[in-house]
């Protein structure tokens, strides 16, 4: 089965009536769970922008609580489930500015984890990675923000191994 394009979707539920468009909005949302996430994101927060990262955060902060801090094997693995998760969360707003204000907090919970993740090589290039990703996403702000998330990033940016 080959897919149709986002052109001829959109012209397609046009001409379909209101019940029907709503029983395809609820298959959609049964049947994958991102579907689900992103349309409670769409539907209760999208218009309060400030709530959604406050939430997310809160969800960041129980996952970091949870680690396994035992060895940094299980540490890695955490620690890119929550980073999958974070890049999901961006992808869900439009805002450039909410990626890199949640990129930036789960720069700032990776630098206060214990044990130190600079002492692990794997670690520590995933953080300078972000950091650097970060770097890229703050020159398409406005400038304004730029510059306060440019603060934020230069407090966070520790020296290679």
């Amino acid at each position: 089965m080959k897919n149709a394009s986002i052109v001829t979707i959109r012209k397609e539920l046009q001409d379909l009536p209101r019940e029907d468009l709503l029983e395809l909005c609820l298959r959609l949302g049964k049947f994958k769970k991102e579907n689900k996430a992103l349309m409670t994101y769409l539907l209760f927060e999208a218009h309060h922008e400030d709530s959604y990262i406050a939430s997310v955060k809160d969800t960041l902060d129980e996952q970091f609580e949870g680690m396994t801090t035992d060895s940094y094997f299980y540490m890695k693995k955490t620690i890119r489930k929550i980073l999958r998760q974070v890049r999901t969360y961006s992808r869900y707003s439009n805002h450039k500015s909410t990626e890199v204000e949640l990129l930036l907090y789960f720069c700032e919970k990776l630098n206060a984890l214990r044990p130190n993740i600079h002492h692990n090589k794997t670690l520590h290039n995933l953080y300078q990675r972000q950091c650097l990703a970060i770097e890229k996403k703050i020159k398409a702000l406005h400038e304004d923000l730029r510059h306060d998330y440019q603060l934020q990033l230069d407090a966070l940016i520790i020296p290679t191994l």
